[in-house]
């Protein structure tokens, strides 16, 4: 027996008292088995989606599949209150049985069912198949023995189940992936077998898939499954050729091919963000086209960040990334390839922060980790750091002419003009110097400048 939250209590109580049967079951009733924190409680029961819709006050129902949904509010799990705020969604879908997966993901025909254990049948994976009504547990493919084994498998034939749903084989992955479990033999054989069958899913669920899994714990390992059993070759291609790339040669430091080295700079990536995770895992796809080995043995991949924006922009398109997302993405792949040096000058650095943008420089710092701890680096870098300080404090000046301490206004005050073309040559001029590091970026000097530039500047415009 475990215990339910109140709310969803309430949803098994309200359904019983109205002489049906009722439970919650999937992913909540695991991690709660688990004592995992969880939401979005599912529920299934033999009352019809009429009868339920009957029993809540503004519950929903718009889908063929049996699932009615139920608002949860703030105060309240039956009835809304003034002002009330929803805080989530509880689905309750009738017991049935499926027939027929002519789109490898739905069911062409649904039936049904009459027992709990028929509605357990058609479950994707075994620690899924749990339920409970708050009283008791029916587990009858014995999940909890393989939560305790820590172990992904089918429910029944995983050949079957990876047919009728596709979008199941990354959720396997994916479930290892967040869990750090490891999927059982027979069900791995599966995915390998039906990984072809994944190219009849929408790109938008294998995207929001691949997002998931590498904002899991265990992602590089994920995306390792990935590779051995296919998949990964029908979502991201072009990343098949790195794992058949060297990088190992005289003068170079990194001890793996251009796949592993990326895998690995996935597991050491610092940054929790699964774009800048992704960023991370594609950050060096150009380098199998610009591979060169000289007579020395010396291995070489000029331009690879260049030929790497232009693969990375096709696969964010596939993907169908926000613009933001694949905007990050670009950026962090076409500049990754930045020289770390705390001796280099202020304008040197202020290049470097405008074309990577001041929001991503967290990331782009991310991904250098992962890049370097990846390539086998030591944990720590000195010359990292004092660098990271050196992009603190020139982030302190001005980085264009709208972060001076004086504007046009006061520009036409000084030399009481109206505007004109005079007030952004000088502002321009102002900036050049405080960028240099010959003028200071305080509003006397600047105003005081501004008097010293009015006879060079204003009467020779004056005069022409």
């Amino acid at each position: 027996m475990i215990s339910l939250p109140k709310t969803a209590q309430t949803v098994i109580d309200t359904l019983k008292k109205a002489g049906f049967e009722a439970y919650a079951v999937g992913g909540s009733v695991r991690d709660t088995i688990m004592g995992r924190p969880t939401k979005g409680w599912d529920f299934t029961t033999n009352a019809k989606p009429e009868e339920v819709l009957a029993l809540f006050p503004d519950s929903f129902y718009d889908n063929q599949f049996g699932t009615v949904g139920v608002k949860i509010y703030k105060s309240s799990v039956v009835s809304r209150q003034s002002s009330d705020e929803i805080e989530d969604i509880y689905e309750i879908t009738t017991y049935r049985s499926e027939k027929g997966y002519t789109d490898r993901r739905h069911p062409d025909t649904v039936i049904w069912g009459n027992t709990i254990e028929e509605d357990l049948a058609r479950r994707d994976f075994t620690i899924n198949a749990i339920a409970s009504d708050g009283q008791k547990l029916i587990d009858p493919y014995d999940g909890q023995k393989d939560l305790h084994t820590k172990i992904i498998r089918s429910v029944g034939d995983p050949k079957d189940r990876f047919a009728e749903d596709a979008l199941r084989m990354m959720r396997a992955v994916r479930l290892a992936a967040e869990l750090g479990f490891s999927i059982e033999e027979s069900t791995l054989a599966g995915i390998t077998t039906n990984a072809g069958l994944l190219t009849n899913i929408s790109l938008e669920r294998i995207r929001d898939e691949l997002l998931r899994i590498l904002a899991a714990q265990f992602a590089s390992d994920a995306i390792l499954v990935l590779k051995a059993t296919g998949l990964l070759s029908h979502i991201i291609p072009e990343f098949d050729a790195a794992f058949s790339t060297p990088q190992k040669s005289p003068k170079r430091h990194h001890i793996y091919d251009v796949g592993t080295h990326s895998v690995m700079a996935l597991k050491f990536c610092p940054s929790a963000d699964p774009i800048v995770r992704l960023a991370t895992l594609l950050h060096d796809i150009g380098k199998p086209k610009t591979f060169h080995k000289d007579e020395t043995g010396l291995i070489t991949f000029y331009n690879h960040e260049v030929a790497g924006t232009r693969m990375v922009r096709t696969i964010v398109e596939r993907l169908r990334l926000s613009k933001k997302q694949a905007e990050l993405v670009l950026t962090l792949v076409r500049w990754h390839q930045f020289s770390v040096d705390e001796r280099q000058t202020d304008a040197a650095l202020r290049r470097f922060i405008r074309r990577v943008g001041k929001e991503n420089l967290e990331a782009m710092l991310a991904l250098r980790i992962g890049d370097r701890l990846g390539g086998g680096a030591l944990e720590t870098s000195w010359r990292l750091e004092l660098y990271k300080k050196r992009l603190v404090e020139v982030q302190k000046q001005p980085f264009t002419v709208h972060d001076l301490l004086v504007d046009g206004h006061d520009v036409m005050s000084e030399l009481r003009v109206k505007p004109g073309p005079i007030i952004g040559k000088i502002l321009d001029q102002l900036f050049a110097e405080v960028e240099k590091g010959t003028l200071t970026n305080k509003r006397e000097a600047l105003l005081n400048r501004i008097k010293e530039l009015k006879s060079t500047n204003y009467e020779s415009t004056n005069n022409n």
